[in-house]
């Protein structure tokens, strides 16, 4: 198994995929492209085959960043006697490429660099093309490595973008109704946790594996989590397990935290778990629901919030629920003064704001 290779930390994972994405110099672009994969825990032997890089070449590229920074990946060769690349395909075969990315290829994998060289070669008749050109040839086709954004198979995408459109008409509905009151709009999901062990990758000295030690036990309890993405203040919640008795308790709790009432209407957007729309809700003053699309967690800010949640507790085995709530307990009270970070990461673009609304509705959403 190949080891994973050391980068200094002179710049996060997600500034080397901005430099790899707004790089001009298609070297330079390259250069920080597989330093971004490497940043994402991929071995440099597999960036490279990704890249169409030789092996040793990208692991000159990671040396002398580690060494040098940013001023390692310059690309200093002079441009004025930078060797053209011949073009390998007509338009119309540049076409024929771009339709075959839109399937899988021959093995039925996944597109790679070296693979798209093997369908040049096919499609030209050249004996050999340089698996660097496969590369080349996808970024000039306007294809970039990313991770898929996961959304279920029953989402209703009419229903879904019905949705972003109606929720700033919703909060304009509460502001001409409460024309003295000042609107938020929050976010809310529930998180299960217990004694089953939660495993993710970890930063580990090179040449020693990590070890988690588990022991599967089925106990869990919940934790409930509330998120205003605009400012990233949040409210925190542990519960023993969800129910409509739980939630009415949840609700009174978080409307006595905001301050909710005539003066403050809170609009929660959470899924349409059958105790989030039960007969017997008893919704406090100053709190409105306002339930997503059936299948729709991508929609769902709050989703975001646990993968900071379960920070503490990976790769670690608890005695009893009792150790493993304190812990989340101390975790919560230290993910409450994040509001940067966490408005960073749940204050998505088309969540309502006052811009979007207008300065006929002063509302703070």
């Amino acid at each position: 198994m190949s080891k994973k290779a050391h980068l200094e930390s002179y710049l996060s994972s997600d500034e080397l995929k901005t430099r790899y994405l707004s790089a001009k110099d298609l070297v330079e672009s390259r250069r920080w492209h597989l330093l971004w994969l490497v940043s994402l825990d991929w071995s440099i032997k597999k960036a490279a085959q990704v890249m169409g890089y030789n092996y040793d070449y990208a692991k000159e590229i990671v040396k002398k960043y580690n060494s040098g920074g940013e001023l390692g990946i310059v690309n200093r060769q002079k441009k004025g006697k930078r060797r053209a690349y011949n073009a390998l395909l007509t338009d119309s075969q540049l076409l024929d490429l771009k339709e075959a990315l839109k399937t899988p290829p021959e093995d039925e994998g996944l597109w790679t660099g070296p693979k798209v060289a093997r369908w040049i070669e096919k499609k030209t008749g050249i004996e050999k093309v340089w698996n660097q050109r496969g590369w080349d040839y996808l970024k000039k086709c306007r294809y970039s490595m990313q991770i898929p954004r996961r959304k279920h198979r029953k989402g209703d995408k009419d229903e879904q973008a019905a949705f972003k459109a109606n929720l700033p008409l919703k909060v304009q509905e509460l502001q001409r109704e409460n024309p003295n009151a000042t609107i938020e709009v929050w976010s809310f999901d529930e998180h299960r946790l217990g004694l089953k062990p939660i495993i993710r990758r970890i930063w580990s000295p090179i040449g020693k594996k990590p070890i988690a030690l588990i022991e599967h036990r089925y106990e869990w309890l919940y934790l409930y989590g509330f998120v205003h993405p605009k400012t990233g203040r949040t409210e925190w919640f542990i519960i023993p397990r969800v129910n409509t008795q739980w939630f009415n308790q949840v609700l009174q709790a978080l409307a006595q935290a905001t301050g909710a009432g005539k003066d403050k209407i809170i609009l929660i957007v959470l899924d349409q778990a059958r105790w989030h729309t039960s007969k017997q809700l008893e919704i406090p003053e100053g709190i409105v629901l306002q339930t997503l699309p059936p299948y729709s967690p991508e929609l769902q800010p709050a989703e975001r919030l646990w993968c900071l949640a379960d920070e503490p507790l990976v790769n670690r085995t608890f005695d009893d629920l009792d150790e493993l709530e304190e812990i989340l307990a101390k975790r919560c009270c230290i993910l409450s003064t994040m509001t940067s970070e966490i408005s960073a990461l749940t204050n998505y673009h088309w969540w309502p704001d006052p811009e979007q609304l207008g300065e006929d509705n002063p509302v703070c959403a």
